[in-house]
């Protein structure tokens, strides 16, 4: 009895590191892309990190979210006009689909491959998502089962962006607020009922990204041809800078470094840093050095580093920026696009063609860590790192749990 207690305790022990942290959200529980997780690279036998599984979650460019034991994304599957869009849940343990909820979606492939786009967000048991042509739905996340569902566009006239909306669901105590509308959008969480509605105009395509400042928090709403604050209890507008982007994609996230933003976008435009409090917002520089197109930089002690390259630019590299000055400290010797996540003072960068790229997030200099070609086809899919596994996917619908802790330590 004694030998088959330690053995428990050591099973139980076992799935709770493997569940010890979560990754509720698009790029994490603060939305910096920054993990805290220590110790997570090892060596890698034959210098491949094990592919633990594959799955298959159908077509787009959703990144995953983790909680509670459960792994969630979104998938297309069907005819170009009569398909269908799937939340997924899967065990990371082995892959294995526990559940999956369908409703009718579009490919949508407007000037490329289309999709999904937006991320699920996981609060209290629940899980929340967005569809490109604003279907807003809220699920059980143990049983797939509906718990509401909204149309924006026909219930609300929200106008639907050119290439649909694109970001993840953001939650705010009580509140469900997304990236539709003018200025961003909230419903309640628990019923789906409205809550409060900027305007009905075009969106940009980005997360709302949280701050806090003057102690007060505040949200970034990366809009059709702005940044909008906002406070995310009532919708009121504390400022707004201007931002326009070639076709109006405003999509990479904000990155928020203290009282400073970055922005940046694609098709030639750059980027700009812009210092601001509770009421307003100043620009503090403007250039051309980073044009991240969709993959949000990443800000880690007063740098910033991303991609500077369109989605199939073939000269796209990974530069190190000052986030006070926007000065070019460092780029990448080789060109590849590609999309970042971050741990432990490393850049997780895994390239458009399914290389993965471990960089010291350093601005001493570029100093790569760790190289092995690990998936195929495009890849524009945010990549998550928890418990020393690595999730990547490409367009096609392919999902990769790779074990990158493998054994030993690297520095």
């Amino acid at each position: 009895m004694k030998r088959h207690c330690l053995g428990g305790i050591a099973l139980v022990t076992c799935i709770f590191s493997l569940y010890g942290a979560d990754w509720p959200r698009f790029r994490g529980p603060d939305g910096t892309g920054v993990s805290s997780e220590t110790g997570w690279l090892g060596a890698w036998p034959g210098g491949q990190p094990r592919q633990v599984w594959k799955a298959n979650v159908g077509a787009g460019f959703s990144s995953v979210t983790l909680a509670e034991g459960r792994l969630f994304t979104l998938g297309h599957n069907g005819l170009k006009d009569g398909g269908i869009d799937s939340i997924v849940a899967i065990d990371p343990i082995n892959g294995q689909e526990i559940w999956h909820h369908s409703y009718p979606e579009k490919l949508a492939d407007h000037y490329y491959e289309g999709g999904t786009s937006g991320t699920p967000t996981l609060d209290g048991g629940r899980v929340y998502t967005l569809s490109k042509s604003g279907i807003a739905l809220c699920l059980d996340a143990g049983t797939g089962k509906v718990i509401w569902s909204r149309n924006l566009a026909t219930e609300l006239g929200i106008k639907i962006p050119e290439w649909g909306f694109a970001g993840a669901p953001h939650i705010n105590g009580d509140r469900v607020i997304y990236n539709a509308g003018d200025a961003g959008l909230a419903l309640e969480k628990t019923t789906g009922k409205d809550a409060w509605m900027s305007g009905k105009g075009s969106s940009g395509y980005g997360t709302p990204v949280p701050f806090s400042v003057d102690g007060k928090s505040g949200l970034a709403i990366f809009g059709l041809r702005h940044v909008i604050a906002v406070d995310p209890k009532t919708g009121r507008e504390l400022w707004r800078h201007p931002w326009k982007t070639r076709y109006d994609v405003n999509a990479a996230d904000p990155v928020v470094l203290g009282d400073t933003m970055i922005l940046t976008s694609g098709y030639g435009t750059g980027a700009c840093g812009i210092q601001f409090n509770a009421s307003g917002a100043k620009e503090l520089w403007k250039n051309e050095v980073l044009r991240s197109h969709m993959q949000a930089p990443i800000g880690i002690k007063g740098h910033v580093y991303g991609i500077d390259g369109d989605g199939g630019d073939a000269k796209a590299k990974l530069k190190c920026i000052e986030a006070a000055t926007g000065k070019v400290v460092w780029e990448s010797p080789q060109a590849e696009t590609g999309v970042l996540t971050a741990a432990d003072g490393k850049l997780i960068w895994v390239t458009g063609k399914g290389e993965l790229i471990v960089v010291k997030a350093d601005p001493s200099g570029y100093q790569e860590v760790a190289r092995a070609q690990v998936a195929r086809g495009k890849i524009w899919s945010t990549p998550v790192l928890l418990n020393g596994r690595l999730y990547v996917r490409n367009w096609k619908g392919e999902l990769l749990c790779l074990d990158v802790k493998g054994s030993g330590g690297v520095s």
